[in-house]
C-alpha cells in the first residue's frame, strides 16, 4: 500500500525525517502521550504541513486534544483502538485526489455551509430553551429538545451535580426509544455507576473535559456496546458543564449518534459554546432558586417569631388590616381574641429562662393546632398573643375562647413560676361595621385587663 514508510518513535525525530524528505501522509499516533502540555511538539508538526495530510490516532478517553489541536491546523482523525481495516481506509481516503479538484473544493463549500446552518439552528433553539430558567427539569427537557436538531443526533441527556457530588439525571430526549436511566439502571448518584469510566458522560463530569466515543465497542465494555448498538447510536459526545472556566463540574450534557461523524474545528468550538449556555442556563436556575429560598426565609423571619412560630407583631397587625377591609367589602362578621398567658413572674422568667420559652412555644402550638387555617396567630407582646378569627361573632369566639382555655388547661406544659401550672386570661371582641383596628385593639385589650385581674382562666368580653 505505501512505496516508502518510516516509522519514528519521538516528535523530533519525525520533525527531522520531515525536514529531509517530503511526505504524503504524517501519522501521528497520541498513544504515548498522557498530558496535553506534552503535545506542543505534535502541534509543531501539524502546523508545518502547511495543509499537506495529517491523519491523527487519540485515544478515546483523551479526544478533548483533538480541538485543542485543531488550532495548530486541519487533520484527520481516528478514535483508537483502531482495527487494521479501519486505518488502511482512513489512510486511503487520506491520500485519495479528487477526480475534479475545483468540484471537490466547491463541494467541501456547500458542507461547510450547510455545516454553518445546522450549527446556527441548534444555536437559536438553545438559546429560545434557555429562556425558561424558573424549573431545571423542564429547562433541561427543552435543552435536550433543542439538541436533537443537530442532524443524526438520536438521543440526548442533561446530567446535573446535585448536593455532595450526586450526579443525576434531570432530563433525556430520546428518537431512539433508548432510556439512560435503565441503561444506568439509576437516576441518581450516578458517578457510583459500574460505567463511570466507560460511559463518556459520565467520564466528562469526572475527568472534567469532553469526552467522544467513535463507536461504543471502543469503550471496552461489551454489555454497554451491545446495549448502544441495539439502539442505533454509532457515536456519543460528552461535555462537561461548569459556571466558571476551571471551575467544578456542575453536570455534564450527552448526545448520541446515529452516524459516525468527524468533526470540525467549527463543530467542536460550537459544541464548547452549546455547553458554556447550558452551564450558564442551569446556573442562572440555580442561583433563582437560591434567592428564592434565601427570599422565602428573610420573609418568614420578618413575619414569623422566632420563639413561638406564630406571626409577629407587624404580621398580626397586617393581616387584622386585610381582614377588616374583606370583612367591610363583603359583610363578614370578624371577631379577635386577645389572650395573656400567666405564671410569669418576670422578665427572666420569660426572656432569661428557657422553660419560660419552652412553655410559650407549647402554649401557641396548641392553640393553632385549634385554628383554622384562614384564622391567624400573633405574638404581639412578651407573653401576649393576638388571634384573628375570620367569618367569626363575638357568640362563636367566645366558645373559641372556652375552647382554648380548657386545651391550655389539660396541655402538659412545663411550669414556670415554682411549679404553677400555665394558665391563659382571654379577651374577645366582634370588629364593629365602621372600626378600625386601633379602635378595636384598645377595647379588646380592656377586656383583657380585666380578665387578669379576674384571676386565671378567665374570659371577658369587650363592650
Amino acid at each position: 500500500m505505501f512505496s516508502q514508510l518510516v516509522m519514528c518513535d519521538h516528535v523530533d525525530t519525525a520533525g527531522a525525517e520531515l525536514a529531509r524528505r517530503e511526505a504524503d501522509l504524517l501519522i501521528l499516533d497520541l498513544s504515548g502521550f498522557e498530558q496535553l502540555s506534552q503535545l506542543a511538539g505534535v502541534g509543531a508538526l501539524i502546523r508545518g504541513r502547511a495543509g499537506a495530510p495529517v491523519l491523527l490516532l487519540c485515544a478515546f478517553e483523551h479526544t478533548a486534544w483533538l480541538p485543542e489541536l485543531m488550532a495548530y491546523g486541519a487533520f484527520d482523525y481516528r478514535i483508537c483502538p483502531v482495527l487494521n481495516d479501519e486505518l488502511q481506509q482512513a489512510v486511503r481516503q487520506a491520500l485519495a485526489v479528487p477526480a475534479d479538484p475545483a468540484a471537490a473544493m466547491q463541494q467541501a463549500l456547500l458542507d461547510k455551509e450547510k455545516e454553518l446552518r445546522d450549527l446556527l439552528g441548534v444555536q437559536r433553539s438553545l438559546q429560545r430553551a434557555l429562556s425558561g430558567i424558573d424549573s431545571i427539569a423542564s429547562m433541561s427537557s427543552q435543552i435536550c429538545l433543542a439538541l436533537c436538531n443537530f442532524p443524526g443526533v438520536r438521543h440526548t441527556a442533561v446530567l446535573h451535580m446535585k448536593e455532595r457530588g450526586d450526579l443525576q439525571l434531570v432530563a433525556q430526549e430520546a428518537r431512539n426509544h433508548l432510556d439512560l436511566s435503565r441503561l444506568l439502571q439509576r437516576r441518581d448518584r450516578l458517578l457510583q455507576s459500574p460505567l463511570r469510566d466507560v460511559f463518556p458522560p459520565l467520564m466528562a463530569v469526572a475527568r472534567g473535559e469532553m469526552v467522544l466515543l467513535d463507536a461504543p465497542e471502543k469503550a471496552g465494555d461489551p454489555e454497554l456496546a451491545m446495549a448502544l448498538h441495539d439502539r442505533n447510536v454509532r457515536m456519543v459526545l460528552a461535555l462537561p458543564l461548569r459556571a466558571d472556566p476551571g471551575g467544578p463540574e456542575m453536570g455534564a450534557i450527552c448526545l448520541m449518534f446515529d452516524r459516525h461523524i468527524s468533526f470540525s474545528r467549527e463543530q467542536f468550538a460550537c459544541f464548547a459554546s452549546l455547553a458554556q449556555f447550558v452551564s450558564f442556563g442551569l446556573g442562572m436556575s440555580e442561583l433563582k432558586h437560591q434567592n428564592d429560598a434565601l427570599s422565602g426565609r428573610l420573609s418568614q423571619m420578618s413575619t414569623v417569631d422566632g420563639v413561638t412560630g406564630a406571626a409577629n407583631r407587624r404580621a398580626g397587625e397586617d393581616a387584622l388590616d386585610n381582614e377588616i377591609r374583606r370583612a367591610r367589602r363583603y359583610g363578614l362578621p370578624l371577631a379577635l381574641l386577645s389572650f395573656d398567658v400567666s405564671s410569669f413572674r418576670s422578665s427572666n422568667d420569660l426572656y432569661g429562662n428557657q422553660v419560660g420559652e419552652i412553655a410559650l412555644r407549647k402554649v401557641a402550638e396548641t392553640v393553632m393546632g385549634r385554628l383554622r387555617t384562614s384564622d391567624t396567630l400573633a405574638r404581639m407582646r412578651g407573653e401576649e398573643f393576638l388571634i384573628v378569627a375570620t367569618h367569626t361573632t363575638a357568640e362563636d369566639a367566645v366558645r373559641l375562647a372556652e375552647k382554648l382555655r380548657s386545651a391550655i388547661a389539660e396541655a402538659d406544659l412545663p411550669a414556670v413560676d415554682f411549679g404553677a401550672a400555665v394558665s391563659i386570661a382571654l379577651g374577645v371582641a366582634q370588629v364593629g361595621p365602621e372600626e378600625g383596628s386601633g379602635a378595636v385593639l384598645d377595647r379588646l385589650d380592656t377586656a383583657l385587663h380585666r380578665a387578669k385581674r379576674a384571676g386565671r382562666n378567665c374570659i371577658e368580653v369587650a363592650a
